[in-house]
């Protein structure tokens, strides 16, 4: 009897009756309001309660998930500066956010080891590499007349290291430190808080740069806000002393166990090759929107402003729409629901920069954030309760590492397709 079937045999036995498990969760912690802190609730055989110190370690999560996407975000609204500044072709830059998604997909098995053995050690691992990343980008930026476009790309590669670590443990951390009834709202806040990140960036970048010799101060100051925020990292608690809830100490299927049953699940890759493809789109578009909105006489503030609307509009309706779905565990139907809306909006926005004002990318961009957020965090909850007892990293962490794949594919062929300079509009 091989260790794969037995592990196969017991996915499906508990998968079965893993809508039973989440409602007697639900009796056992109170329905949720075992989240008061410090509370207990009595169940039929054990105690559960959750604990202050959870809070803290959902900040630095949040924090970092911010830092490392705007690190991402560094150079890519400001493309046309960033090029001049280390003396390459704007395509170049293009290739720095490509290689940040490929750095992501290069370690991610690494960071399904780690954080299977517990989000902390994540955290530790990323807060090093965002630390190393950020100042070896600033070593090859310390002059204001030009830099080396070397060091940059290194130290980006270094920072795309980073991410799998972080923006993979939300699910984890979540999933030990707090009870059903308040998961859907701590996953989306800390997977929420890296396209935030990428909304800082596109905002904040272009005001910081407004011409090439600008670069080197504003790498500077992103690494030293980086340094900020990646330290605490080395502070956060590894466990809760006890289990909050059933699920945070169910048994969970072995990594290989884990991995064998996800390479046989058609319903869990129906949901992740979408996941894929659609996190693939918003990294290529959120790379490329200063590219795509420029050569039409928007300006770089102007675009910055419209990569912030497709990000602050999509937060806002996450957080409306997260706790609604928290109680109602309608994942399915959401899916249903904005899937389609997200299409339809990309494919508008197509036309959209050759009305070359900012109102229609504006509206398309606010409708295209307010699907694409509020379907994060119900795609990745939705896949863990369809593999459980997979170990929840597994499958977030795999969702993810499409997307940054089919993000660096989608920037290759549009950087491929991108229209040279005597084209009109040029570049485009």
């Amino acid at each position: 009897m091989s260790t794969d079937n037995a592990g196969v045999r017991f996915w499906r036995k508990q998968k079965l009756g893993s809508r039973d498990f989440t409602l007697r969760e639900a009796r056992e912690t109170g329905d949720g309001d075992g989240e008061g802190d410090g509370s207990i609730r009595q169940g039929t055989s054990t105690e559960y309660r959750t604990y202050k110190r959870r809070w803290f370690g959902l900040a630095q999560l949040t924090l970092m998930n911010i830092i490392v996407s705007w690190d991402w975000m560094t150079f890519a609204p400001v493309a046309s500066h960033a090029a001049e500044y280390y003396n390459v072709r704007e395509s170049t830059i293009n290739w720095i956010s490509t290689a940040f998604f490929l750095a992501f997909v290069a370690v991610f098995p690494i960071s399904i080891a780690i954080l299977h053995r517990g989000p902390k050690l994540a955290f530790m691992a990323s807060a090093v590499l965002i630390l190393i990343g950020n100042w070896i980008r600033y070593a090859g930026s310390t002059k204001a007349s030009g830099g080396n476009i070397a060091c940059a790309m290194v130290g980006e590669i270094v920072i795309g290291f980073a991410q799998p670590f972080i923006l993979a443990a939300p699910t984890r951390y979540s999933d030990m430190w707090f009870t059903n009834r308040g998961r859907v709202a701590a996953t989306a806040l800390t997977s929420l808080a890296n396209p935030f990140g990428a909304a800082i960036g596109q905002l904040i970048t272009p005001f910081m740069v407004k011409k090439s010799s600008d670069v080197s101060s504003m790498v500077l100051y992103i690494s030293i806000i980086s340094t900020v925020f990646a330290l605490p990292a080395f502070l956060v608690p590894a466990s809760p002393p006890t289990p909050v809830g059933p699920a945070s100490e169910t048994p969970k299927l072995s990594l290989r166990d884990s991995i064998g049953v996800l390479g046989r699940s058609l319903e869990i890759w129906l949901i992740l090759i979408p996941f894929g493809v659609y996190v693939g789109f918003f990294n290529s578009i959120s790379s490329l929107l200063n590219q795509m909105l420029t050569p039409y006489g928007i300006s770089d503030d102007e675009a910055g402003i419209g990569g912030a609307v497709l990000i602050v509009v999509g937060l806002v309706a996450s957080a409306i729409s997260s706790p609604i779905i928290d109680r109602t565990k309608s994942f399915l139907l959401t899916l249903k629901i904005l899937v389609p809306l997200v299409g339809i909006s990309y494919l508008m926005f197509v036309w959209m920069p050759e009305t070359r004002d900012v109102a229609g990318p504006y509206v398309v961009l606010a409708i295209l954030g307010a699907s694409s957020f509020s379907l994060v965090p119900v795609a990745l909850e939705f896949l863990i309760e369809l593999s459980h007892p997979l170990s929840p990293e597994v499958t977030s962490t795999v969702a993810w590492a499409m997307g940054q794949l089919f993000g660096a594919i989608f920037i290759i062929i549009s950087d491929a397709l991108a229209a040279g300079k005597d084209a009109s509009p040029q570049s485009t």
